[in-house]
C-alpha cells in the first residue's frame, strides 16, 4: 500500500461519528471474559462469539474498523466468510493486533516493556495479504511508588516506534497505544503529568524512526484518577485535563485521536469522549473517538452468554453501546438515550 492509500485508510479510521472496535483479546483475556458469563474457552466458542459481534447489523455505521487477534484474522464466519472479507463486506476495515504481550522489564521491579519487534516485519507482510490494513501495539505504564521510571518510558517508546516504523513499511497503518494504567491511588495530577511525560517521548521516537504521522493514529489513555484513589475527579476535569495533554504533545499531523477506556465503565467512557467533544467543539487539530473493547463488549457478552438464542439480544446491546460513542464523538451524546434504551 502507497502512503497515499493508507492515509485514505488512516482518515477513514477516524470519519466522523465512527470509532474502532477492539476485538483483540489474547487466548488468556478471552477465557477471563468467558468465565465471567461460564463459557468454556475454546476455539468454537471463540469463533462464535466474534462472528455474533462481527455480524451485527448496521454496525458498520458507527464501527469504522475492527481491531482482530491473530487466531480471528484467520478464522471465518458460520456462513464460511473470512472474518477480514465479512468485516469489509459490512464496511469495517479489518486490523490486527501484532504485539505480543508485555513482559517484565529487567532491572525495573513493577514494569512492563511490551515484546514482539522479532519477526514483525514477516508477520506484517502475511498480515496485509489476508486483508488487514492496520494495526495495533499496546505499551503500559504504571504509576506508583518510584515509577514509572525514565527506563520503562524510553523502552516502550522504542519499542512502539520500531513497531509503527515496520508495520508503515509493510503498508499497514499503526495505531500506537500507550496506556498509562488506571491501576493506583495516585490524582489526576499524577496522570496528567505521566501521559505527557510519556506522549513527549512516543512522538520523539517515532521522529527518530521516521515513521510518517498523517499515516497513524493514537490511541491514548484519557487523564484520569488512579481506580484507588481518594478523590475521583469530575467529568468535565477529565475532559479539560486530558485535550490539554494532547495539545502539549500531539503534532497535528496525526490523522486522529482514539481512546481507550481502559477499565472505566460504559457510560462513563461515553460521557468522558462526549465531555471533550462538547467542551472544544472540533476545534482541533484531529478528531477524537473510541478504540473501546470492554466498554463495547461488556453488555452484549452478558447479554449472549455462549446462546445462539441470545444472538439478537447481544447484537442490539453492541450496537447500543456503539451508538452511543458516536454520538459521543460527535458531542451529541446524552445520558437519557441510555434509559431510553434500557
Amino acid at each position: 500500500m502507497s502512503m497515499s492509500e493508507m492515509r485514505k485508510t488512516a482518515l477513514a479510521m477516524v470519519a466522523r461519528g465512527q470509532g474502532i472496535l477492539a476485538a483483540d483479546e489474547s487466548t488468556g483475556t478471552i477465557e477471563k471474559r468467558f468465565k465471567s458469563i461460564n463459557v468454556e474457552n475454546t476455539e468454537p466458542n471463540r469463533q462464535a462469539y466474534r462472528d455474533m459481534l462481527f455480524t451485527t447489523k448496521g454496525l458498520g455505521d458507527y464501527v469504522s474498523g475492527v481491531i482482530l487477534y491473530d487466531e480471528t484474522l484467520r478464522q471465518k464466519s458460520k456462513a464460511g466468510v473470512p472474518f477480514p472479507e465479512l468485516l469489509k463486506k459490512n464496511g469495517m476495515i479489518p486490523g490486527i493486533k501484532v504485539d505480543e504481550g508485555a513482559k517484565d522489564l529487567a532491572l525495573c521491579r513493577n514494569e512492563k516493556v511490551t515484546e514482539g519487534l522479532d519477526g514483525l516485519m514477516k508477520r506484517c507482510a502475511e498480515y496485509y495479504k489476508m486483508g488487514a490494513r492496520f494495526a495495533k501495539w499496546r505499551a503500559v505504564i504504571t504509576i506508583g511508588d518510584g515509577t514509572p521510571t525514565t527506563t520503562c518510558i524510553a523502552a516502550n517508546a522504542h519499542a512502539l516506534a520500531r513497531y509503527a516504523a515496520i508495520c508503515q513499511a509493510n503498508g499497514l497503518v499503526p495505531i500506537v497505544e500507550p496506556e498509562v494504567l488506571m491501576d493506583g491511588n495516585h490524582g489526576i495530577e499524577r496522570c496528567q503529568e505521566v501521559t505527557e511525560w510519556a506522549l513527549n517521548a512516543v512522538y520523539e521516537a517515532l521522529y527518530i524512526n521516521r515513521v510518517s504521522l498523517e499515516e497513524s493514529v493514537l490511541k491514548p489513555s484519557m487523564v484520569i484518577s488512579g481506580a484507588d484513589a481518594k478523590r475521583q475527579a469530575p467529568v468535565a476535569e477529565v475532559a479539560e485535563r486530558t485535550v490539554t495533554v494532547l495539545k502539549r504533545c500531539v503534532p497535528a499531523a496525526v490523522a486522529g485521536i482514539v481512546f481507550l477506556s481502559g477499565g472505566q465503565s460504559d457510560e462513563i467512557a461515553s460521557e468522558h469522549l462526549d465531555a471533550m467533544n462538547k467542551m472544544f467543539k472540533g476545534n482541533l487539530p484531529w478528531p477524537l473517538s473510541f478504540s473501546y473493547g470492554r466498554a463495547l463488549q461488556h453488555a452484549s457478552l452478558n447479554a449472549w452468554r455462549g446462546s445462539t438464542a441470545n444472538v439478537a439480544a447481544a447484537q442490539a446491546a453492541l450496537l447500543h453501546r456503539a451508538r452511543m460513542n458516536s454520538l459521543a464523538s460527535k458531542g451529541e451524546y446524552r445520558p437519557d438515550l441510555e434509559k431510553n434504551a434500557a
